[in-house]
């Protein structure tokens, strides 16, 4: 099989899986996630998918016995882990968040003006 192809493939099998954990609505085991797709796979394979799957920000996971249990990742943690990533990558941290704060609106600079006012991890 051609790399393009095998990327195609590695690409279908990422959005079925997160499908299956779309829809199974709580996080599951890598066997389960197996166990929901439509094709006949090894359980490394779903794992490794899962695990890039986390390393890419799209699903969560937390520690369940041996196993790690993945749920997709809530938009807001999406996206502020793209905002993130997009910060990590400029030359000039201070310009690039001070031209962010330039382009708030008046709401969402009273909104973020309340939430650096919240002890560590509270939200409003």
């Amino acid at each position: 099989m051609s790399v393009v192809a095998d990327r195609r493939r590695s690409g279908g099998l990422e959005r079925e899986v997160l499908a299956v954990l779309a829809t199974a609505g709580t996080p599951l085991t890598p066997a389960q996630v197996r166990a929901g797709l439509d094709r006949d796979l090894a359980y490394t394979t779903v794992m490794t998918t899962l695990q890039r799957l986390a390393e890419k920000g799209a699903t969560t996971r937390a520690r369940v016995g041996r196993a790690f249990a993945y749920r997709m990742a809530d938009s807001a943690t999406v996206t502020a882990r793209q905002m993130h990533g997009l910060l990590q990558h400029g030359n000039d941290r201070a310009a690039v968040l001070s031209q962010f704060l330039v382009e708030l609106d008046a709401e969402d600079g009273a909104l973020l003006r309340r939430l650096l006012e919240q002890p560590d991890g509270e939200a409003l």
